[in-house]
């Protein structure tokens, strides 16, 4: 009778462990991850025969393993040998593949951008016009704190400029902060 008595014992406490769900939560994951970062930008404006070249400002805020938006402010009107510059403000959806620490990605950006006829003899003549950018990249994770983008492509499409549009094509390499 004993012995019942302790098998009932038994049969109720591994019984009542599956209620009390006592496991533990991952202390270590995180909801968002938000990256900052600058890089150089080399740009054919699709606009006379020359490149143009300027500093780019980017962020991502991501809010799932894959899914997230990214930020771009391309100023790819510091140097330009034929006095055109072309300047895009974007923003939209991005999605990541992640393999160790190599993050290949691809976006789809809405924004501003500025046409700049830049004279050294005249005030700057500016245009704006709304614009979109299909693109991707690749980003490498140097160190918890530290990523390296290694590159980024973008086809840009500016409906509005003249009759047939403007597509210039941005490329960008730099280095971010991840929080």
């Amino acid at each position: 009778m004993k012995l019942l008595i302790q098998l009932a014992r038994l049969v109720v406490v591994l019984g009542l462990a599956t209620w009390s769900r006592a496991q533990a939560t991952s202390a270590a994951s995180r909801l968002v991850s938000i990256k900052i970062g600058a890089g150089w930008t080399i740009a054919n404006p699709d606009y006379g025969q020359r490149k143009v070249q300027g500093l780019t400002i980017y962020g991502n805020l991501d809010f799932t393993r894959h899914w997230g938006i990214e930020g771009d402010i391309h100023r790819a009107s510091m140097v330009t040998p034929t006095d055109i510059g072309v300047d895009s403000y974007l923003l939209g959806p991005r999605y990541a593949f992640h393999y160790g620490r190599f993050s290949p990605y691809a976006k789809v950006l809405l924004g501003v951008g500025r046409f700049k006829y830049i004279f050294s003899n005249a005030p700057t003549a500016t245009y704006t016009y709304k614009i979109y950018s299909l693109g991707g990249g690749l980003d490498y994770q140097a160190t918890k704190h530290f990523s390296v983008r290694a590159f980024d492509f973008e086809y840009q499409k500016w409906p509005g400029y003249n009759s047939n549009g403007l597509t210039p094509l941005d490329y960008t390499f730099g280095a971010a902060y991840v929080f």
